[in-house]
């Protein structure tokens, strides 16, 4: 099984991340699946606004809340 992948930058050259994949690596969600029914049950907040497109685009700065934790996403590393 391979790892998500952020998706290519887009036209601003900012990094993004879509929401499904975002649950998965922060521990959150252990699979794909998972990710879709946390998000499409209305758990989880996107800048404190309930999100339920898994395919959402998180730019670095954006919180994401779930089960009473937050997250925010952070640049890369060689950003």
């Amino acid at each position: 099984m391979s790892e998500p992948k952020a998706a290519d930058p887009p036209q601003g050259g900012v990094p993004t991340v879509r929401l499904d994949q975002f649950l998965q690596l922060a521990g959150v969600a252990g699979t794909g699946g998972q990710a879709k029914v946390l998000i499409q049950s209305g758990e989880v907040l996107v800048d404190g606004v309930l999100e339920t497109r898994r395919r959402r685009q998180l730019s670095p700065g954006a919180a994401v809340s779930v089960g009473g934790e937050e997250f925010e996403i952070a640049a890369p590393a060689d950003a």
